[in-house]
């Protein structure tokens, strides 16, 4: 007999398989080189600086242009994935764009023989960087059961910081060799393996089961739920919002009362970012003025960067298990005091373990954020908030390095520097505290539509019947 499935459903209430963890690996190889290619600047800057003769105005003006890049980015291919369906634009073909889009790009800046041309191709290097987050973040969570997709989406960003380290490793190895085109090149290493990894990517499964591609259906339903009995004669279904594309995606993420949650996510983003940019440009400078000595600055940086490994998959683990918003909330309190009280003299330990606290409060807590949009926004519109909560976030990106450079040029006491440095955690904390999670997308209490409009139908029973 022929069984009526509910594929969304099923997935939500799967147990961990290879399959699983095959989706988190590639999507955390892909984000490893996304972190890999935007660090890779700060990197070759100093020895680049010396052989173009550039300015420091003009080199923070061409640092400047990949975050501006990864703005449009995340607006322009967070919205296309899902509205192009109609067109046979899949989530994975998208993804492969910005790939092509940033892998190459920054190629091209290695290759580059003026500024103007390094900057140029460093701003569409950033545009696929901010393109294929959304998207990534949009395919594990479909993937991922229930009970895991905080942890999952948390887990996959750790890999920002793996290929932050990566670039920093590398290059103290590289440049003083090779030059500082070395580290542009290895850039090019997703467009080797671009084939098998797009191979080994599972497409949306919302986006198969619309298209009626049933024989991959079965394929994967059966690698991620072993108990699935294979059947030929199998009706896919998906919940209501999963089967209906999105026309008007960008409008739908104002509609049905969601408009101030979803700009309380910006605002929030938007303070993370501040947070997460003030500190990896100015923190050094930050010791230095409370009195620190200078050759302690990488570990510094270190630490912060460990913070915001450690605090995004702790604290997806914990949103999984408790609620997401208050998990979030408890990370920016913790960021707003260790950034207090780093303004008072410390031995190392505790002040390297304030720094981790600052690191989770304002890159784990960035991260905690995707996380909670990928549950607040219905699959249909998921990566299309994600995308602009993100852009509109990234003047945070923008103005934080700015703001602390001003505030250091007024010469105030250090205590002031970091307690200021704290505003927007405190304000963060407000911000989602005041997302409304009525108007969170609810698989739970969506109906569920047969994937083919002629045999729309109701059920009430989980997976299947």
């Amino acid at each position: 007999m022929s069984q009526e499935i509910n594929v969304n459903q099923m997935i939500d209430e799967s147990k961990l398989t290879p399959f699983h963890w095959r989706v988190i690996v590639l999507s955390t190889l892909i984000i490893i080189f996304d972190g890999y290619d935007l660090v890779i600047y700060g990197v070759a800057l100093p020895l680049l600086m010396k052989e173009w003769a550039i300015d420091p105005v003009t080199a923070g003006f061409i640092g400047s242009v990949a975050l501006f890049g990864m703005m449009f980015g995340a607006l322009i291919f967070g919205t296309m994935a899902d509205k192009l369906e109609h067109l046979n634009i899949s989530r994975k073909k998208v993804i492969a764009v910005c790939i092509i889009l940033f892998s190459l790009c920054t190629v091209l800046c290695g290759l580059s023989k003026t500024t103007t041309q390094f900057a140029i191709f460093r701003f569409l290097a950033g545009v696929g960087i901010g393109g294929v987050m959304p998207n990534v973040i949009a395919l594990v969570s479909e993937y991922a059961p229930k009970k895991f997709k905080s942890f999952f989406v948390t887990l996959m960003f750790s890999g920002y910081a793996i290929g932050g380290m990566a670039a920093a490793a590398l290059g103290s190895v590289l440049v003083p060799v090779y030059g500082w085109k070395i580290m542009f090149m290895i850039a090019g290493i997703p467009l080797i393996i671009l084939l098998p990894l797009m191979k080994l990517l599972p497409e949306s499964i919302d986006y198969l089961v619309r298209k009626k591609k049933d024989e991959t259906v079965r394929y994967i339903l059966s690698r991620l739920v072993p108990s699935y009995q294979n059947q030929p004669d199998d009706v896919f279904v998906l919940n209501a919002s999963n089967q209906t594309q999105a026309q008007a995606p960008i409008k739908m993420i104002f509609t049905e009362q969601r408009a101030f949650s979803t700009v309380m996510f910006w605002c929030s983003i938007f303070m993370t970012l501040i947070m997460v940019y003030a500190l990896g440009n100015w923190l050094p400078k930050l010791m230095i003025e409370a009195g620190y000595n200078l050759s302690k600055s990488l570990i510094f940086l270190f630490s912060l960067n460990v913070g915001g490994m450690i605090g995004s998959i702790l604290g997806g683990y914990l949103g999984d298990r408790y609620n997401v918003k208050y998990v979030t909330m408890a990370l920016l309190l913790l960021g707003a005091v260790s950034l207090s009280l780093l303004s008072f003299q410390f031995d190392s330990v505790v002040l390297y373990f304030l720094i981790a606290c600052a690191g989770a409060a304002s890159i784990g807590t960035q991260i905690m954020l995707l996380a909670y949009m990928a549950r607040f926004y219905a699959p249909n519109i998921r990566s299309t908030g994600i995308g602009w909560g993100l852009g509109m976030g990234r003047v945070g990106a923008i103005l934080g390095p700015i703001l602390t450079g001003w505030l250091l040029s007024l010469h105030l006491p250090h205590f002031y520097n970091f307690l200021a440095l704290s505003i927007p955690a405190v304000i963060g904390i407000v911000t989602v505290f005041l997302i409304n999670d009525r108007r969170a997308y609810h698989a739970d209490q969506q109906e569920i539509v047969a994937a083919d409009p002629q045999e729309k139908s109701k059920i009430s029973e989980p997976a299947v019947q």
